[in-house]
């Protein structure tokens, strides 16, 4: 009996780290869904999405990069380019994110930043915008230095990264990518996405592995199903493909997708309108406890205020709402039938 104990443990301690960290996200209204243990953690090399979006919003992904003597420091999971040799950045993107190219993470840095000292200011300020507030980078990579300081997130500022990424398109045709084959100066390289949910969960759309023996594993993924997006987060986590793949399921089948303000009909008796639909993840008892509340401000534009939509008194959604030029047009016209009709009567 003592002996199928230890061994029930065991498994148990196998399928979930007792230090690992996980969040299940709503990327459109950023609303956490689900968290355990949202510590400040190494990150390893899904810091490789933050690199890829500086590159992606400050670069010609068409330009040639001749790789530098730079490239001869880089060291662990890498694409082998050479010093002399000439890639295009998209290309070097499909190293970064499909093999985690280190040496790929050097040479980008370079070309955008001028230096990695540069390009890490420019990480960092992008993290500042996103909200991401626990967060610190310190190199293109994700690799610890000598002295075992790495780049730093907690599951909800990664998430938060996340949700922003899946919304730019390049970041999402890249980072789907099972097989991409490369052509340079020196030779021809075939590559595989190491992001094996891929593969194994059909439903997955993105995501970055990581890993270094003082963060541990790393990953951070994204999945759609039935209309419904959410973003995984797992930090120091063993098992971590079959933990993402089962936290999908989870919470899919437990959410619903919930139209929670119409743009074809919100306000529309009264002669104002909302430009967009918005949607909510909701359980069954939350759809019933959603809220919507109209602000009017004194904009001199069309724009008349904003509508927002909160759950149990955090608001997860604002929408800017405007008059309805038809019905300004229409009121106008009625003014004046009204005045000639008073005027000859």
């Amino acid at each position: 009996m003592k002996k199928i104990m230890v061994l029930i443990i065991g498994v148990f301690l196998f399928i979930h780290h007792p230090l690992a960290s996980q969040i299940v996200m709503d990327p459109s209204s950023k609303r956490v869904l689900y968290s355990d243990n949202n510590e400040v953690r190494l990150i390893a090399s899904t810091t490789k999405i933050m690199t890829s979006l500086v590159v992606i919003q400050n670069a010609n992904l068409d330009d040639m990069v001749k790789v530098d003597t730079d490239v001869l420091r880089s060291f662990g999971s890498g694409i082998y380019i050479e010093v002399g040799e000439e890639i295009s950045v998209k290309d070097l993107l499909y190293g970064l994110l499909l093999r985690s190219g280190n040496d790929a993470a050097i040479e980008l840095a370079n070309y955008v930043g001028g230096s990695e000292e540069g390009f890490v200011l420019m990480m960092n300020e992008m993290a500042s915008s996103l909200g991401m507030k626990d967060t610190t980078f310190i190199n293109a990579s994700g690799l610890e230095d000598e002295e075992g300081n790495g780049n730093t997130s907690t599951p909800y500022d990664m998430a938060l990264l996340m949700s922003y990424a899946i919304n730019n398109e390049i970041f999402m045709e890249i980072s789907s990518t099972k097989h991409h084959i490369v052509k340079t100066n020196y030779k021809t390289y075939d590559w595989y996405n190491k992001n094996k949910l891929l593969y194994e969960y059909p439903y997955t759309t993105a995501g970055k592995t990581g890993y270094t023996k003082k963060a541990y594993r790393t990953l951070v993924t994204s999945a759609e199903k039935d209309e419904k997006n959410l973003v995984v987060v797992t930090l120091n986590e063993r098992d971590d493909f079959a933990i993402h793949k089962n936290l999908y399921e989870e919470y899919f089948k437990k959410y619903k997708r919930v139209k929670v303000i119409d743009h074809e009909t919100f306000l529309r008796e009264e002669g104002v309108y909302v430009k967009e639909d918005i949607y909510m993840l909701l359980t069954d008892d939350e759809i019933k406890r959603v809220k919507e509340e109209v602000i009017y401000t004194d904009d001199v534009s069309n724009r008349l205020g904003y509508v927002e939509v909160s759950l149990d008194d955090v608001v997860y959604y604002r929408e800017d709402i405007f008059i309805d030029e038809l019905e300004e047009t229409l009121s106008f016209w009625d003014k004046v039938k009204s005045f000639f009709v008073n005027l000859f009567n």
